[in-house]
């Protein structure tokens, strides 16, 4: 209860999606992202990939899942900032990474878009959050 009203205080912007949208499209994505990064794991593992095409998405995991502790558990909206642009950044990398060295793979870069987009649009939302209550 003390995380969700320190969430609610926080100053927001109008565009801001209502806190109930977060749990549902965080469900989609984390699907597309078991399928995907298992696949890209599975294929680092049996020899078929390099690990170095699998870093970017092993980094982009631990971000990811970086994010919620630091936000809500840390209440740190600057570091929570870079979290998330780390969370985008490292996303793009193994975008790249994967297109490059793997055209049979190629699929898991379309099937991630939609994280991309979310990525892209949660971190603007943080930035802003960040620049409103600092």
């Amino acid at each position: 209860m003390n995380t969700y009203n320190w969430y609610s205080q926080l100053i927001k912007p109008t565009w801001a999606p209502p806190s109930w949208i977060f749990g549902p499209v965080w469900s989609v994505l984390y699907a597309i992202i078991a399928v995907t990064y298992g696949t890209v794991f599975y294929k680092a593992f049996a020899g078929k990939l390099s690990w170095m095409v699998a870093l970017p998405f092993a980094l982009n995991l631990i971000f990811n899942l970086a994010f919620t502790p630091i936000q809500f558990g840390l209440k740190n909206n600057l570091l929570a900032t870079l979290d998330i642009l780390l969370v985008v950044g490292t996303l793009i990398w193994a975008f790249v990474a994967v297109w490059r060295a793997s055209p049979d793979l190629r699929w898991v870069v379309y099937a991630n878009i939609p994280y991309l987009l979310w990525g892209t649009f949660a971190t603007l939302l943080q930035i802003t959050i960040t620049y409103l209550n600092a």
